[in-house]
């Protein structure tokens, strides 16, 4: 069947086969399925044409940024001469677009599976918060709705202990700081990286950027937003935060029980689209490494694609899909439907959560405007601001705050110098010099 769908015009020889060396960034579950999906390969279209995809590059997964330099220095393989206009049509046209990004034409990182970000929140403490305050999840569509409720969720839990002043607890956190910037921005109606013919421009509008400041920095430093663990998830489990917006790949580690240090109980979960600024356009982030091929000889190269091809066909993607909650590449697998088929069929295992996560995704995918920034040299560098400059502020003045707390000033009268448009103003500046200098736009 498989000599039959991959005509290979006679570059490949059974009785020497290819071996491919793949470099990938998956780990843990993610690990797990991808490793058996290219045994799977090695024991059907692998074998019948003679390709054995090894662990561990012929192939290696890449993000745009980093795969731009190897392009410019032409390591990289043009993958449109091996897929026909025909086969590329059935992939998420933004998907093929992302991996288009030298400018000529060519085709450098191949999209193999995606994510994008949702909201998920321990509905068990929610429902008894949402029940005396009369709060909804429709108040979490928006950015500014999430800072709302987080205040009232922050003085909800204060006045659960009337002699203990200052002590409410946060609600929220989010997991990417540097989509924060770049979703937010773009929803507001701005690119705040905007590359044009290779000129990169900053429009860190003043008043957009400060929106953001406060809807994350001051709910941050008054107590109400959190970030202690490594993810989003993290902060969940311990019971420190309610919601987080994150990957819809974490989703499969959304906890399952609350884990204080005298007590654990279950929670149920829920699970909501990622918020958009009020006004602003609903755009989501388009996110997830592709594979990129060296250049090597022709009997490698072909090879590789069948392997792509194979990975990425919706069957195959549906099922890396329910064992790691990334999206399907092709337009006819984001389907809520294809997956109910795949899970049947195939009788896969897939979580709860995993699955409400994608059908969620799947079943407005048709209506969602994705957005990811274009690359440059430099994008590396700007995502490093992005992630760490605001939040590592936020981190270190609400510590100062907290000390000061504790030694019995108020929250509002301790938090009341860093909120001031003064801060704001020292902070944007600052902010702005900062992404100028990692963009090398001085230079």
């Amino acid at each position: 069947m498989y000599k039959e769908t991959y005509d290979d015009g006679g570059v490949l020889d059974l009785e020497n086969p290819v071996t491919l060396t793949i470099w990938h960034y998956y780990n843990g579950a993610y690990q797990a399925a991808f490793d058996k999906l290219v045994e799977e390969f090695n024991n059907s279209a692998g074998k019948d044409l003679g390709i054995y995809a090894e662990e561990m590059p012929d192939l290696f997964s890449a993000y745009t940024d980093s795969a731009l330099g190897l392009q410019k220095d032409g390591l990289l393989t043009d993958l449109n001469q091996y897929f026909t206009a025909e086969e590329l049509d059935k992939y998420v046209d933004a998907y093929v677009q992302e991996g288009e990004f030298a400018g000529d034409g060519g085709l450098y990182v191949f999209p193999v599976a995606k994510s994008t970000e949702i909201t998920m929140m321990n509905k068990t403490d929610w429902d008894k918060f949402a029940e005396e305050t009369g709060a909804t999840l429709d108040d979490l569509s928006t950015v500014e709705g999430i800072a709302k409720v987080a205040e009232q969720y922050y003085d909800w839990t204060d006045a659960q202990t009337p002699d203990v002043p200052d002590d409410g607890k946060a609600f929220y956190g989010r997991d990417s700081m540097s989509n924060y910037f770049l979703i937010g921005m773009k929803q507001m109606g701005y690119d705040l990286i905007e590359v044009e013919d290779g000129k990169v421009t900053l429009q860190a509008d003043k008043e957009a950027i400060h929106k953001m400041w406060e809807n994350y920095y001051v709910p941050y430093v008054k107590g109400y937003f959190v970030s202690y663990g490594k993810f989003g998830s993290d902060d969940v489990k311990t019971g420190d935060t309610l919601a987080y917006t994150g990957s819809t790949a974490s989703s499969m580690y959304f906890p399952d029980n609350v884990e204080l240090d005298d007590d654990s109980y279950p929670i149920d979960y829920a699970i909501c689209n990622a918020p958009v600024f009020e006004g602003g356009e609903a755009y989501s982030v388009q996110q997830g490494a592709g594979m990129a091929m060296t250049k090597s000889d022709e009997a490698h190269e072909y090879a590789g694609s069948v392997f792509l091809k194979w990975f990425t066909q919706s069957e195959n993607s549906l099922k890396f899909g329910a064992a790691s909650g990334y999206l399907p590449v092709q337009k006819e697998a984001n389907k809520a439907e294809a997956l109910d088929r795949v899970v049947e069929e195939e009788q896969l295992q897939i979580a709860p959560k995993t699955y409400d996560c994608l059908t969620m995704v799947m079943d407005q995918f048709a209506d969602t405007r994705y957005y990811v920034p274009k690359c440059f040299a430099n994008s590396y560098q700007v995502r490093k601001i992005l992630d760490y400059n605001l939040k590592d502020k936020a981190v270190a003045d609400r510590e100062t705050i907290d000390a000061e707390v504790s030694e019995g000033t108020s929250r509002e009268e301790a938090a009341a110098p860093y909120i001031t448009e003064e801060a704001f103003d020292t902070w944007y500046d600052e902010f702005v010099s900062a992404l100028t200098e990692a963009a090398g736009l001085n230079e």
